[in-house]
């Protein structure tokens, strides 16, 4: 009854952050997240008898298990443009709208790390045309405690409990990925036994990886409103920290409209590839060679490295990883001007 009782208080916790009306604890990780929120956006058009609603339309900045996820439920995959700023080209996605759309898949801020100005736009375009939203919760340690999905007009949220909330992450798991839905969503969650909606299929299961839920109930309780809301405020402080000590030699592919990014950004090699030779792929092994585990490579943006130093980093961390980055940047110089040899230095 205690686990039940925590259980419980975990998802009230969660409708409280996101703004939604309803969890399940079930999926065991965020692709698994993913195909759930979409299996119940497929299962809510099938009862409203719009069955032709085939397509799901997908920013070119999104994780890439956004399509795969939704190819896998049987939706055909349309991709939406960015737009110079590094955001969803509402134009674009205007274009695309017909009534064989059934989502847009959407992470806020994006993968490139620029929030989407014209959120409230693009949901309302896509209710109008009797679509639902889709938010990839990947990214939410960089809105948690300013503002949610819901607030934004998104109808289904995962989140990575194993990443914004403070369970284990890596090593194949164990993941949590519960996704939170909109009233009208509610009835189409997956099923249990006991709690209602036994009609409905199966996704993990009954309370998914219970045994690590109590990590994230406890660090909630602990941080509270304002503890979560300071770990967003340190999670973008320390990326808008990196692009600053790096911006003058690797450079930084997007900003905001304010000049910042958000929790994440994007970091340019592609310049050093065609002055010097030496790929991304040739800096983030250097990285392993200094003790750090590479960051993303080549994603969204090919020839560059996708960089999140999240908000548990130190400034002292944070110190010694830029002093690593621009001793890897002296090292290229060397290589361009001919004072190393490219393969014993880099």
């Amino acid at each position: 009854q205690g686990a039940l009782e925590l259980m419980y208080n975990l998802q009230e916790e969660l409708k409280k952050i996101t703004g939604m009306d309803a969890v399940t604890l079930q999926p065991a990780a965020g692709a698994h997240g993913e195909l759930t929120g979409m299996m119940v956006i497929k299962k809510y058009f099938e009862v409203k008898g719009e069955t032709k609603r085939k397509k799901v339309i997908v920013p070119d900045s999104a994780h890439g298990t956004n399509p795969a996820s939704a190819k896998m439920c049987g939706f055909d995959i349309v991709e939406v443009k960015s737009n110079s700023k590094g955001q969803v080209d509402v134009e674009s996605l205007k274009s695309l709208l017909d009534d064989e759309v059934a989502a847009i898949m959407m992470t806020n801020p994006n993968t490139l790390g620029i929030f989407e100005e014209n959120v409230l736009e693009i949901s309302k375009l896509m209710h109008d045309n009797g679509s639902l939203l889709y938010y990839d919760g990947a990214n939410f340690n960089a809105i948690m405690g300013w503002t949610n999905p819901a607030l934004m007009g998104f109808d289904v949220v995962h989140l990575n409990l194993h990443k914004t909330f403070a369970s284990p992450h890596g090593g194949g798991g164990p993941g949590v990925g519960p996704i939170c839905v909109a009233e009208h969503l509610v009835p189409f969650l997956p099923g249990h036994g006991i709690f209602g909606n036994s009609q409905n299929q199966v996704s993990a299961a009954p309370f998914g990886s219970a045994g690590i839920l109590p990590i994230t109930y406890g660090y909630i309780r602990m941080m509270g409103a304002e503890g979560l809301t300071q770990a967003t405020k340190i999670a973008i402080l320390n990326a808008n920290y990196l692009a600053t000590c790096l911006k003058d030699t690797y450079g930084v592919v997007y900003r905001g409209a304010n000049g910042f990014v958000g929790h994440e950004m994007i970091l340019e090699c592609r310049k050093i590839h065609e002055e010097a030779g030496i790929s991304e792929n040739d800096i983030a092994k250097r990285l392993m060679d200094y003790g750090y585990h590479a960051p993303t490579l080549s994603f969204p943006v090919h020839g560059t490295l996708m960089i999140e130093p999240t908000e548990s980093e130190s400034l002292a961390e944070l110190d010694n990883f830029v002093d690593v980055m621009l001793n890897i940047w002296k090292e290229i110089q060397e290589v361009k001007n001919g004072e190393a040899d490219k393969d014993d230095n880099v």
